[in-house]
């Protein structure tokens, strides 16, 4: 049985390196990322060029700048190296079928049974440090026997730790030796692990042969095995700085110390405990093929057939719990062009029948040219499937049949103007008349029935407020000039008083208080006025907004 072999892919530099994919013209400047770190901000992903600066990870900004002047920071953002850490998990997978991510910045490979496929392991690790350099990537790689010392290999490969210059293992030293304890560095007097700085090629300290796992990890620091820092520090601090020192040490004693997560780090870098790499299920897609024996052009076909693809997709859907939510009709012709079209339900359904009324909208669009000969039909976006009350005989089913209706009305129109062109209205935590009502998506929300009741009225129809052409006094004018007409007003209502959000910068209130009117005039329209008391700009008249 061959033995189990762990490859170890580590980006010390993927966040910043994502963005100098993104914007290339960076390469050429010292760049990091940095992030709100206890109140401050430091550095958290630098490029090379910000390495050789002597630059590092956790460094605050303020010192950062003071170093490099030149120093160019974007925000980190873990969200989007998290996804640019699954497109390299996909990549990877061409390597082994058993992929693991670990962020937020490393992957883990089973190569058991695969090196052979690439001409070896060392062939293998050259053409996956080969491809990262035409990514634009830093890796560094650890290839041992176990995950553990993969990750070690990866992160510490061809660091040693050095002894103690006075070589005793405990914090209380002579005389002589504290004299010369300045001169050290801080990490051999007890302090953390020192840093490793991340080189693309590969090392022969990197790469553990087969059976030598545990010999590669002996001339480790301790940091090495995954210990937390607090148990890092208190190593070395009793001399204890190489993964060798641990193995010479009773393994009751340093349990009894400092607990059974030591004993289990290192059981699972020597192979002495399992640690599997254990790889992300693969997402569910759902698509269905149907290949036809004779090319088909008629409306009719084509709508038979995307039935057909329903009812099978729609099974599978329900047998795993979800539903569609878009769905990608696609229509390969004769000739190897293809046409497609793309639908997006207001629920998230596993009906055919629902789906295929949606679908039937956009099958006319079709060009099928000499004919199609195979047409495809993919739920583009799924969603768990959530139950629903059913209309019983007390209910009648009005609720329920009004809510089904409402959906289908969404999606048919979304399926002719686009489905985020319809929106509905929420309430607003604002007295501000443009800002009490919000639009959000009818599609992906549900009417909102808790409506404030003392609301006063607002116009039907609002917009930017327009200059209107009247004496410059808060009192009504009964003859005004807007939009190029001249109009007489018959009846007006109120004042009704509204003041700015003052804890807010909008440069669309810097007129100060506002008295607004319902003004009906004799033309028949129901105009909306304020009188602006004037703050930064001038007073005057404006209308914002006209009722039913």
């Amino acid at each position: 049985m061959a033995r189990r072999r762990i490859l170890s892919l580590w980006f010390p530099r993927l966040g910043a390196e994502r963005l100098i994919r993104r914007e290339p013209h960076l390469a050429s400047l010292p760049l990091a990322t940095m992030d709100e770190v206890g109140g401050g901000q430091r550095l958290v992903s630098l490029s090379d060029k910000a390495s050789a600066q002597g630059l590092y990870a956790g460094q605050p900004l303020r010192d950062a700048y003071a170093l490099c002047a030149e120093l160019v920071t974007r925000p980190a953002a873990p969200h989007r190296e998290a996804a640019f850490l699954g497109g390299l998990h996909r990549w990877a997978g061409k390597y082994s079928p058993w992929v693991s991510a670990q962020p937020p910045d490393a992957l883990m490979l089973d190569l058991s049974g695969c090196a052979h496929l690439f001409g070896g392991e060392a062939k293998l690790t050259d053409t996956v440090v080969q491809d990262c350099a035409d990514l634009g990537l830093t890796v560094r790689i650890g290839l041992a026997d176990t995950l553990g010392a993969a990750w070690a290999l990866a992160r510490y490969g061809g660091t040693r730790a050095r002894a103690h210059r006075s070589g005793d293992a405990i914090d209380q030293e002579a005389r002589a030796t504290r004299a010369r304890a300045g001169k050290r560095r801080h990490w051999e007097r007890g302090g953390a692990a020192p840093a490793i700085n991340a080189q693309s090629p590969a090392t022969p300290g990197q790469i553990a042969a087969e059976g030598q796992s545990l010999a590669s990890l002996a001339p480790l620091p301790v940091a090495a095995l995954r210990l937390d820092a607090q148990t890092v520090e208190q190593l070395n601090r009793l001399g204890l700085r190489r993964v060798r020192d641990l193995l010479d040490q009773p393994r009751a004693s340093l349990a009894r110390r400092f607990g059974r997560g030591l004993i289990d780090r290192l059981d699972q870098a020597t192979g002495a405990a399992p640690e599997p790499v254990s790889p992300s299920a693969a997402p569910d897609r759902f698509a269905i093929r149907l290949t036809l024996p004779e090319p088909i052009g008629l409306e009719a076909d084509v709508t038979e057939a995307t039935r057909r693809l329903l009812d099978r997709l729609c099974r599978t859907l329900e047998r795993k719990g979800r539903a569609a939510r878009a769905l990608r009709l696609e229509a390969h012709r004769c000739d190897g062009l293809m046409e497609w079209q793309k639908v997006v339900s207001a629920v998230a359904t596993h009906d055919p029948d629902r789906l295929l009324s949606l679908l039937a909208l956009r099958i006319p669009e079709i060009d099928a040219g000499p004919g199609i000969d195979m047409m495809r039909l993919e739920a583009t976006a799924h969603e768990p499937l959530q139950s629903r009350p059913h209309a019983g005989p007390l209910s009648g089913g009005t609720p329920l049949a009004r809510d089904r209706a409402m959906e289908d009305l969404i999606s048919r129109l979304g399926a002719r103007i686009g489905i985020e062109k319809i929106t509905r209205l929420h309430p607003g935590d604002s007295h501000i008349p443009e800002k009490q009502s919000i639009p959000v998506p009818a599609a992906f929300t549900k009417p909102c029935h808790d409506w404030p009741d003392d609301l006063p009225p607002r116009p039907l129809r609002m917009w930017p407020p327009e200059i209107v052409q009247a004496p410059d006094t808060p009192t009504p004018p009964d003859r005004f000039r807007w939009r190029g007409r001249d109009w007489v007003a018959a009846h007006r209502e109120g004042p009704e008083r509204i003041l700015p959000e003052w804890w807010l910068e909008d440069p669309n209130w810097r007129s100060g208080p506002r008295d607004y009117w319902r003004v009906a005039t004799e033309q028949g329209d129901r105009l909306w006025l304020f009188y602006a008391h004037g703050g930064q700009v001038s007073s005057g008249w404006f209308c914002q907004g006209a009722f039913a």
